[in-house]
């Protein structure tokens, strides 16, 4: 809806999407990042934009990977769900807010990576027609900078390890994450703390671990860890809510928080203590101030996921944790720590002290610098109405 003068009155007028195009693209990464999951060299996601009649555009990154190994979406479910089924219901709509498409793909189950892409954008366009930021438009405070957390990929030795944690340590971030499995975890940990003894360490398993296992992560009690992050499988927070009382370390859920009413369960039955939040995977902007807002009301630290997005999904999260519940530092780094050359500019940076400047500027307040974004583009659909 934009906002426009009329012989002194403000007029407030619908918003009505007439274009939208979906580009895939491929970015190198500056390194080999690898999980439980298996390793990427490179970053291949969707690219969703929203345009107006007159011009206005708003961009939405997709989170999705090219395989189901993290959640069941993948570029090809992402974009034939957006071309068969949101994108019609965005063009037949006319938008006074952007939190209105969240009632609009209501009715089709899942698939919330597909929806996230489409309403991120149509988030990022409200904010470009107000002349504000995306901060303002989600109703964040108004915070000059938000801390920055570093996830650090599974390494070919301990040695590697370490010199990756000291270089991240030193470039200021306030959190350091290290990837586990199965057979690289406690020793990694164990090595860290006689070097690091004092800084900010959590680990992320990414499902790797079942029950049988809880002797292995109790031992992470010794660590003082500020989380172990989804230790159990994707889907399985009744497990999650008998490992718990197990650890004096916090569980924190990822993959398991896919909505609001997930995270209500997993609070309810004690399945976890901490909340990851990535816009991504719980369907949106919208749903992701929701479940901001229940563990709020509960008492249950949150802070924003990554999924080694490009800087336009990156500038994102740093708009998202603006909101007041975001207390623990993310995985939000810097551009120039994955890619030579991002698709913004200037790209987002980690001070000295671990802390990214919120952008000011409409929108995503950073320059799409859209040259980049061609070359990187391997293929592209537009629909009109």
């Amino acid at each position: 809806m934009r906002e426009v003068r009329d012989a002194g009155r403000t007029v407030s007028v619908k918003l009505r999407v007439v274009r939208i195009e979906l580009r895939h693209l491929k970015l190198p990464l500056r390194f080999r990042f690898e999980t439980s999951f298996g390793a990427m060299t490179e970053k291949s996601f969707l690219l969703a934009r929203a345009f107006t009649a007159d011009g206005a555009s708003g961009v939405g990154e997709c989170v999705a990977e090219v395989d189901p190994y993290y959640l069941p979406e993948t570029n090809g479910t992402v974009a034939h769900v957006i071309k068969e089924f949101l994108a019609p219901r965005v063009f037949a709509h006319a938008f006074e807010s952007p939190a209105e498409t969240d009632a609009l793909f209501a009715e089709i189950r899942g698939h919330e990576m597909a929806k996230a892409t489409l309403e991120m954008a149509i988030w990022d366009l409200f904010a470009n027609a107000r002349g504000e930021s995306l901060a303002t438009t989600l109703g964040g405070e108004a915070k000059d900078t938000i801390p920055a957390g570093v996830s650090i990929g599974l390494q070919a030795s301990t040695e590697a390890l370490l010199e990756r944690v000291r270089i991240e340590v030193a470039a200021g971030y306030q959190r350091v994450k290290i990837k586990i499995k199965p057979g690289k975890d406690l020793d990694l940990v164990r090595a860290i703390r006689k070097e690091f003894p004092k800084i900010r360490l959590m680990v992320d398993a990414n499902s790797a671990y079942t029950l049988k296992d809880a002797d292995t992560l109790g031992a992470f009690d010794e660590f003082d860890l500020m989380m172990i992050e989804q230790p159990l499988a994707w889907n399985d927070m009744v497990e999650h809510g008998k490992l718990q009382p197990m650890l004096k370390t916090p569980i924190c859920l990822d993959e398991s928080i896919t909505s609001d009413a997930a995270a209500r369960s997993a609070i309810s039955i004690g399945a976890c203590r901490i909340i990851n939040i990535k816009t991504g995977r719980v369907g949106g902007l919208l749903n992701s101030k929701r479940v901001q807002a229940t563990c709020a009301e509960r008492g249950i630290p949150v802070w924003c996921g990554g999924m080694l997005e490009s800087g336009i999904g990156r500038l994102a999260n740093v708009h998202l944790q603006t909101l007041p519940g975001f207390t623990l530092p993310g995985d939000t780094s810097a551009s120039a720590r994955y890619f030579e050359e991002d698709l913004i500019e200037p790209g987002v940076v980690v001070d000295s002290n671990g802390l990214i400047k919120v952008p000011k500027g409409p929108g995503l307040g950073h320059e799409i610098v859209w040259s980049r974004v061609d070359r990187a583009t391997v293929h592209q659909e537009v629909w009109t109405t």
